[in-house]
């Protein structure tokens, strides 16, 4: 009898070599911005430089010191040491704990150079800043997405190979989707049909799970609803989450039943205004490159006032971080970005088109696409 192989293996791993040098290169980027380091709370930040996520984030004081000639000092609660101790960075710092009824901000102040101006991870708590304000007044902030935009924004292989595999999870997701009724059901019964089939291939976290028929499809953010998909309806499918800890997010609109010319018009539009971004992806290019590419074709056929919000934005450790397509980003686009394409058209009241792949830029100078699932209109019942 042959042997079952069992699901693919994972991904090996990040060692605590690979965040000591995230760190380190967060040093370094901090120095260049002139900051005088960089503090970081509990979330995003914090799970890429050192793998550390808190089972629980409270009002206690856990905040991350990445400054330029020092080692890196991670200040816990004294209960929740031993978890920080064993994160998968923790060889690469000095954890360095405080007890209930301490004041954490005293134990935080020495590692700080007192009149030291520090970028602070977005989602810090004003609590906490407002504390270290008062122990340190000499001091001065500013959020981490303003001062270092690009802490995370170039992959390496690994987490390109991340990257890569949630792409595909999310490509077999639309492929079994295609499969099921829409007519007669729920947008929500789609949604929920969605976020299992992330799950079995793979996903650890849905994030979202955008189900958007008939008018609803003119609503890009629309949250699934009760609304009964209906023969005639296009329908918005955007749909990602978190697969080894990096993120996916890919979006086709399908049709139920057969189209008007004005619904093949407006989808084929779109399908060329992504295509024209994919292509616009080259050694060279700017992001806002890749908005003007996609949005001049929709544009030059009369549907640009339609057309609402920005090409794309970059994906890594959470769906949705820097750097974003978009008029007025002048960044170039560089070797292991990974960022979405998605040009949309939205007709208020009638319906929506939007289509979405993850793309980076490779070695060779051209894009290269993370979701692979054709991008033509499908014909669901």
């Amino acid at each position: 009898m042959p042997e079952s192989t069992g699901p693919a293996p994972g991904p090996a791993p990040f060692t605590a070599d690979d965040y000591r040098a995230r760190m380190a290169r967060a040093a370094d980027s901090a120095a260049e911005a002139g900051l005088a380091g960089i503090l970081v709370a509990p979330g995003p930040d914090l799970v890429y430089l050192t793998g550390y996520r808190p089972t629980a984030i409270t009002e206690r004081l856990t905040v991350l010191v990445v400054a330029p000639g020092q080692d890196p000092v991670l200040v816990v609660p004294t209960l929740e040491a031993p978890d920080a101790e064993k994160a998968p960075g923790a060889a690469a710092l000095t954890v360095r704990d405080w007890t209930d009824g301490k004041d954490p901000y005293a134990v935080t102040a020495p590692l700080l150079d007192v009149d030291g101006r520090f970028g602070v991870s977005d989602n810090a708590w004003a609590m906490h800043l407002l504390g270290l304000q008062r122990s340190l007044p000499g001091t001065s902030y500013v959020s981490l997405t303003e001062a270092l935009p690009m802490l995370r924004a170039v992959k390496d292989e690994h987490e390109l190979a991340r990257i890569a595999a949630a792409g595909a999870a999310a490509d077999r997701t639309y492929d079994e989707i295609l499969k099921v009724r829409f007519a007669g059901r729920k947008e929500t019964d789609v949604a929920a049909d969605l976020a299992r089939l992330l799950l079995e291939h793979g996903h650890s976290q849905v994030d979202f799970t955008v189900v958007g028929s008939g008018p609803n499809g003119a609503n890009p953010h629309h949250e699934a609803g009760d609304r009964v998909i209906e023969h005639g309806d296009m329908v918005v499918l955007d749909f990602g989450g978190l697969k080894h800890g990096y993120g996916s997010d890919t979006t086709r609109t399908v049709h139920v039943g057969e189209p008007t010319d004005e619904e093949r018009l407006v989808h084929d539009l779109v399908r060329q205004a992504q295509q024209a971004g994919f292509d616009a992806v080259r050694s060279g290019a700017t992001c806002q490159d890749v908005d003007r590419a996609a949005r001049a074709v929709i544009t030059d056929a009369g549907y640009g006032e339609y057309f609402i919000h920005r090409t794309g934005h970059g994906i890594g450790v959470t769906t949705h971080e820097p750097p974003y397509m978009i008029e007025g980003e002048r960044r170039p686009i560089v070797p292991g970005m990974c960022f979405s394409i998605e040009p949309g058209i939205y007709l208020p009241g009638r319906f929506g088109v939007r289509i979405e792949d993850i793309v980076t830029l490779t070695d060779e100078g051209t894009g290269r696409r993370f979701n692979n699932t054709p991008r033509e209109m499908a014909i669901v019942e």
